[in-house]
């Protein structure tokens, strides 16, 4: 049986996580070992961030849909209470956005769901 040495293979995978490494500060770059650590933490720090951009989107329409509301007379919460009441199904990233753009569309939004609740 002839000897096989893993020389090749074990350049082939080195070279790889150093690849995934480029630009990464000091040694984490150029010797394999805190290269691949770096790499393993940097795959657990992304994963978790495409957790939390989601979360973050989400504050963030809530936060303009609170303060567009509020220059209505109107708190977040009686208005998000109001449109379920009403039916309205528009979710926060399109009420959020058409707040930011078109302003007059949704003030007659808001007087349609504060008209409904005073009728």
């Amino acid at each position: 049986m002839v000897r096989v040495k893993a020389g090749t293979t074990t350049h082939r995978r080195h070279k790889k996580v150093r690849k995934l490494a480029k630009g990464y500060w000091q040694s984490r770059s150029r010797q394999f070992k805190k290269a691949k650590e770096a790499v393993l933490h940097a795959g657990e720090y992304a994963f978790h961030g495409r957790k939390r951009k989601k979360r973050d989107f989400r504050r963030l329409w809530i936060i303009r849909l609170n303060a567009a509301v509020r220059n209505h007379g109107i708190t977040y919460s009686a208005f998000i209470n109001q449109l379920k009441e009403n039916n309205i199904k528009v979710d926060r990233k399109i009420l959020a956005q058409i707040a930011l753009e078109h302003p007059d569309i949704f003030k007659k939004i808001v007087e349609q769901v504060t008209a409904k609740k005073s009728a």
